[in-house]
């Protein structure tokens, strides 16, 4: 195996238990030898030289493409005990060199115009509706969950998500609410059929779009819930409450002040916004490369430092944040463990290349959760301070009357249409 690789391995895995065969067939053991082994093999050496030169796009590539095999333990048990290690920092000094010519470039990657959203979005949201219900919830919650107890299960955590974000919206009968890339429907219905408001969603996902409306038919509830197929941008109604989650990583630091000013134009005097996002704890950043290239194009994962200032040069006042630390690492859990049990079901759909990317995918977003200063943020933001109560206490009052609406019939179960 390259001396460089070697030398770097060895001197930043203090703990664990790592042997990589190289592609001669020779093993090099790494860590204290803690806790179980995990062995893995590069099958050739254009993959040994590929991963050394550019790991952060090319470790994920070369498993993808079956240069790089996990033959003890799993992709997940790799990227675990290397990262345990390392944590957000620790790259070599030629991977340090590509990170920060990539972010001096990041703005091109995250020049999110209205076309290149729609095709960012296609590229992951419109895939086969049925590997997603493969992996989430039976409502088809694609973001971080609430886990209100370590015992919760995913359908209940992804349940108080809702029931938190609906508390801090402050809700009234008859307000006229905006989801900002409202998903598969999920929030929307929810706010709609919980607090008899009036919800419109907006997504640039045609799969998303038809699967919305085809719920709120299914459940009643159009007259009170409609989505479109539309830009946010392109909005002019003015609405009491605003909500937003895992949208804003798709919007591109370079859009961050045209998305708030946006959001003040939409919002009345008095009303009230919440943005759910994926943050970083370690400052501004980018978006690393396998991700970009296979999984979300012109995403950006920001920090609070980068995305407050926005929000002060819009002249919108932040009332209440909230950090998520280790929730979404047990979400992408929950999430990687559903997707392995019905990993056969998945390369039916597509095929062996692709369930190799996904299981990478979800393995590589949790441990970024668990060891690299990634979190989620939830910001409350209004235009008029007297907007809102005086103290927080009307939050957990609100989620106390929506826990015991909850508890007092059963959930209906939302599915996508046609199953």
């Amino acid at each position: 195996m390259n001396r460089l690789l070697v030398k770097y391995l060895s001197r930043i895995m203090l703990k664990g238990s790592l042997e990589i065969v190289d592609a001669k067939g020779v093993a090099h053991r790494f860590g204290d030898g803690s806790g179980s082994l995990v062995r893995a093999r590069f099958t050739s050496a254009a993959a040994e030289r590929a991963v050394m030169l550019n790991p952060e796009l090319k470790l994920g590539e070369t498993f993808m493409n079956g240069g790089f095999v996990v033959e003890q333990g799993s992709i997940y048990d790799f990227l675990a005990t290397v990262l345990q290690n390392i944590g957000g920092g620790g790259r070599a000094w030629w991977a340090r060199v590509i990170y920060r010519l990539r972010v001096w470039t990041r703005r091109f990657r995250q020049w999110n115009t209205p076309f290149r959203a729609r095709r960012n979005v296609a590229h992951h949201y419109d895939l086969d509706g049925r590997l997603y219900s493969l992996f989430l919830d039976s409502d088809q919650q694609y973001s971080c969950a609430y886990f209100e107890t370590p015992e919760t299960t995913l359908e209940d955590a992804q349940h108080a998500k809702k029931r938190h974000l609906a508390a801090k919206l402050a809700l009234a009968p008859t307000q006229r609410v905006l989801d900002i890339g409202s998903g598969w429907g999920g929030l929307g219905l929810y706010l709609a059929g919980h607090a008899d408001v009036d919800v419109t969603g907006v997504t640039l996902s045609q799969e998303q779009h038809k699967v919305s409306n085809s719920r709120a038919e299914e459940r009643d509830l159009a007259h009170r819930a409609r989505f479109l197929l539309q830009d946010y941008r392109s909005l002019t109604s003015r609405f009491d409450r605003i909500v937003s989650v895992g949208m804003f990583e798709h919007v591109g630091v370079g859009h961050y002040d045209q998305f708030f000013q946006k959001v003040r134009e939409l919002l009345t005097d008095d009303g009230v916004m919440v943005l759910h996002s994926i943050g970083r704890f370690d400052g501004p950043g980018e978006t690393n490369s396998w991700i970009h290239k296979y999984i979300f194009p012109g995403g950006y994962i920001p920090s609070l430092s980068e995305v407050l200032p926005a929000i002060e040069r819009a002249g919108l006042k932040v009332t209440d944040v909230e950090i998520l630390r280790l929730h979404y690492a047990e979400t992408l859990k929950a999430w990687r463990e559903r997707f392995l049990a019905r990993r056969e079901e998945a390369k039916a759909l597509y095929d062996e290349r692709f369930c190799r990317m996904w299981e990478f995918y979800l393995a590589a977003s949790e441990t970024a959760f668990r060891f690299q200063d990634m979190m989620n943020f939830q910001i409350q933001i209004v235009r008029d301070q007297n907007a809102l109560p005086l103290t927080r206490d009307y939050i957990w009052q609100a989620e106390e009357a929506l826990r015991r609406r909850d508890n007092a019939g059963s959930r209906p179960s939302l599915k996508i249409a046609g199953e």
